[in-house]
């Protein structure tokens, strides 16, 4: 079994984002981590490996340091990286992002794609999907659990407060959620092993069946009208009152003015 991981490297909120003028993130002046959704994606991708002996093969598209997010795989237990960079691929939005990486696909065997649900610096839940469209293969979102059986997989979805339970044929794509799993850590020989790896660079010429007009921000139909970081809470009000039961009637007051209660 052939199984691709995308991945994405994304700010670590926790120290800020910074904005290019043009409103996008300044990725290369940022702390990054590997987005979550995207990390129990290859989490379970390791789990198929490790019962049927799969080959994991883990794609990025991003600034050459995305390369971090690859051997980070590789430590994790993933065989193969290939990081997607080129500047006519700058600024892309999900329609631009999910035709780069349908296009470094079409270059390989696969039989499952796993992705992250969303990432945390979008929050559209839009590239996996799109990328099944643009490959023509079945996708399943939003998945808790997955097993094979023979040339299919089965995924228990989630659905508001209940599930579903899918079977499709393979090839086809899954979007993975953060409570799929839980994550192994790098091991220090696996570290060794992922700072001695070669990591393959793709660059636009080797994009497959992919136009210009789809690529990098010129290609992104979607344009940023305002961009900001996190808004900062206030300090707040703070109230020395004497006993419990003024404590309680000044909380029961602020929910009435507030219309709560």
């Amino acid at each position: 079994m052939k199984i691709i991981v995308c991945v994405k490297q994304v700010p670590d909120t926790k120290g800020g984002v910074k904005f290019k003028p043009d409103g996008t993130l300044d990725r290369g002046a940022m702390l990054t981590i590997m987005n979550p959704d995207d990390k129990a994606g290859l989490e379970a991708a390791l789990r198929l490996k490790d019962q049927y002996g799969a080959e994991v093969t883990v794609v990025t598209m991003g600034l050459p340091k995305a390369e971090e997010v690859l051997r980070e795989a590789i430590a994790m237990g993933a065989d193969k990286g290939i990081l997607v960079t080129d500047r006519v691929l700058g600024g892309a939005d999900t329609w631009a992002t999910s035709q780069t990486i349908a296009g470094a696909i079409r270059n390989l065997e696969y039989d499952l794609i796993i992705t992250g649900r969303q990432a945390i610096d979008g929050d559209t839940a839009q590239v996996g999907p799109q990328i099944s469209e643009h490959l023509n293969i079945p996708v399943i979102s939003y998945a808790e659990e997955i097993k094979i059986d023979g040339d299919s997989v089965i995924v228990k979805r989630q659905y508001d407060d209940r599930f579903h339970m899918l079977k499709a044929k393979m090839p086809c794509l899954i979007t993975a959620l953060s409570e799929l799993n839980e994550p192994r850590y790098m091991t220090p020989g696996g570290i060794f092993d992922a700072y001695d790896a070669d990591i393959t660079v793709w660059g636009r010429a080797d994009l497959k069946d992919v136009l210009d007009s789809n690529l990098g921000l010129k290609g992104s139909p979607t344009q940023i009208a305002k961009a900001s970081d996190k808004v900062r809470k206030g300090a707040g009000e703070k109230v020395a009152l004497d006993t419990p039961d003024e404590s309680a009637d000044y909380i029961v007051s602020k929910l009435q003015e507030k219309f709560v209660i």
